[in-house]
């Protein structure tokens, strides 16, 4: 049974020109209960010493995060980020990275994601957890 109450849109005018189309992010597949996304470790991504940077990580797990808090919400209503946090397991230097987010906790004021991200061989390279608080407008 799918958890989403709004439809997914990838033509959505929210994923025109900001981060997520500046760094490449691209949303591969949703399905019941899980939403999943890729990211390009190339010059948009890398540090200076050619490995994905942290903060890119970051911003796909909060993209990742933000996006299926969203799907998850009443009509009327949406999702902000509260808190964030990513532990940087293993580095990556070319290819993609994918991310994975399962919800922790959906509640009426509050939302908990977790985001596992893995490079192409499968291998994390990096675990987040987002909390998410939930307003109504």
């Amino acid at each position: 049974m799918s958890i989403w109450k709004r439809p997914y849109d990838p033509n959505a005018a929210m994923f025109k020109e900001n981060m997520c189309d500046h760094v490449g992010i691209e949303i591969t597949e949703v399905g019941d209960d899980y939403l999943r996304g890729t990211m390009p470790v190339d010059h948009r991504t890398i540090q200076p010493m050619g490995l994905l940077h942290g903060g890119a990580s970051v911003v796909l797990a909060e993209t990742l995060g933000s996006i299926a808090a969203n799907l998850c919400c009443e009509d009327g209503a949406y999702c902000v980020g509260l808190e964030i946090n990513a532990n940087h397991l293993r580095s990556a230097t070319s290819g993609k990275v994918t991310g994975t987010t399962r919800p922790i906790h959906i509640g009426r004021s509050t939302q908990v994601w977790e985001i596992k991200i893995e490079d192409e061989q499968g291998r994390p390279t990096c675990i987040s957890r987002i909390t998410m608080a939930a307003k109504k407008f």
